[in-house]
């Protein structure tokens, strides 16, 4: 009796439809993010180009966008722009390598150990106040003006969000899930592994986004010390002889490197992320 009672009940809840607010969300293309993406510096520049072209600006401090690739393409062509590009990507990845590498050991250390967060943080709290342009000085007078003291001083500033990134996220572990893992008696690699690790990535992510960014900030205060190549000379030798064209492409082109590096580094932790089920992962679905 039960069977019959409960059989056509069930086929009767296959029947029903989801209501219009509980169907699975619609995937939106993909190239709907990158297309939005490039909706507003477009913009900008198509309007800034036309107030240029109708005479409602002289374009001579601020030039065009039709200027600057001009400038971009007359660099391209001659070859500084490859050279340029070269030694500020070099520093930039050595640099962030090393911050990296610092920022990871140590934010692990002092997040996991509590001795050594009493220790060690504090002290890297106090030089994380300090300006990044302080350091400049200090770096040349010990390293010199060549590309050690540039690296060096990229890998400070991508070392602080890293370590703060790692340390606040292995604290702010559910301390249930931990207690979960004890109670299946997982060692202490096996807890890394499985509980501490899927917990941490997400925001460590975020931290190497964050760090990539001032690793690109930092080269220029870097390649402001004594550099004869780089987009940073580019802009100092632009200022000294009064190129604003050649100023704006450099900026126009460190914006590029700096989105597409942070594009690599967002595709490269997508499929460790995969198994998030969170609100911004379901934005831009129609």
């Amino acid at each position: 009796m039960a069977m019959t009672l409960e059989t056509p009940a069930l086929q009767r809840s296959d029947a029903i439809e989801p209501a219009d607010g509980a169907r699975a969300p619609r995937r939106a293309p993909r190239w709907r993010g990158p297309l939005l993406g490039l909706l507003l510096p477009l913009t900008i520049a198509l309007g800034w180009e036309l107030l240029v072209h109708f005479g409602y600006s002289n374009g001579r401090l601020v030039p065009p966008p039709s200027k600057v690739f001009a400038t971009i393409a007359e660099l391209a062509k001659s070859g500084e722009l490859s050279r340029h590009i070269v030694a500020t990507v070099g520093r930039v990845a050595s640099g962030f390598g090393l911050g990296v590498l610092a920022g990871t050991v140590l934010g692990a250390v002092s997040g996991y150990w509590g001795l050594a967060r009493q220790l060690l943080d504090p002290t890297v709290q106090a030089l994380r106040a300090i300006p990044s342009i302080a350091w400049v000085p200090l770096f040349i007078l010990w390293l010199g003006i060549f590309e050690t003291s540039k690296v060096a001083l990229i890998a400070v500033g991508v070392f602080f969000p890293v370590y703060l990134g790692v340390m606040g996220a292995i604290r702010s572990v559910d301390r249930k899930i931990v207690e979960v893992g004890r109670a299946f008696r997982l060692s202490g690699p096996a807890m890394i592994r499985r509980i501490l690790l899927p917990a941490v990535l997400p925001a460590y992510v975020v931290a190497l986004r964050v760090g990539l960014g001032l690793g690109w900030m930092f080269v220029v205060a870097a390649e402001f010390m004594g550099a004869s190549e780089g987009l940073g000379f580019l802009l100092i030798d632009g200022q000294q002889l009064g190129k604003p064209a050649q100023i704006v492409a450099a900026i126009v082109i460190f914006a590029l490197l700096g989105k597409t590096t942070d594009w690599l580094i967002e595709i490269a932790s997508a499929p460790l992320l995969r198994w998030q089920d969170a609100f911004g992962r379901h934005e831009g679905e129609a």
